[in-house]
């Protein structure tokens, strides 16, 4: 008579090294990576700017649109450049509809961009008293720099991509 042995053999023991990790002195892809998660977070045509505060107490700007702001903030700008918009006139009506938050060390700032487009259809421009304060600004820095003062306001900066990316680094 033959004797059966049902044995068990214990389970396989899979080891597995860990992905390998290396130092990187570059932010770019986790901060890539972080910013379009907070685009998700934003309804369409919506304009993002988006500022990492480093610990040395630099600050990393980024930009984003959501679905449908790249072509509406293009045309916006195409709109404001045209009619003399300027640069007091951009932070009146980038302020106006602003939309702040922060997540630890970011600093979103989100600006719907239908409001914008309605103002500046609408010729609403920046109040006289802060188109003196931005003036009085520029006129201090360019005193602290030795800068030679332009006259005017300095151009609408932009809430679309090619007007905001020129002379960025490729």
């Amino acid at each position: 008579m033959t004797e059966t042995r049902e044995t068990t053999a214990a389970p396989a023991l899979l080891i597995t090294a860990p992905g390998v990790l290396t130092h990187t002195d570059d932010p770019t892809p986790v901060e890539k990576a972080v910013v379009d998660g907070i685009i998700g977070d934003f309804g369409p045509e919506t304009f993002l700017w988006i500022n990492f505060h480093r610990p040395d107490g630099g600050v990393r700007v980024w930009y984003g649109w959501t679905a449908g702001g790249t072509p509406l903030g293009d045309r916006i700008d195409g709109l404001a450049m045209a009619a003399g918009f300027d640069s007091a006139d951009w932070l009146h009506l980038t302020n106006r509809h602003l939309q702040a938050s922060r997540r630890g060390r970011i600093e979103i700032q989100a600006h719907p961009l239908h409001p914008i487009l309605a103002d500046i259809q609408a010729d609403h421009r920046a109040p006289s008293k802060e188109r003196d304060r931005l003036r009085r600004v520029i006129v201090k820095a360019a005193e602290f720099t030795g800068q030679v003062l332009r006259p005017g306001l300095p151009r609408w900066l932009g809430v679309g991509p090619a007007l905001l990316m020129q002379g960025a680094k490729k």
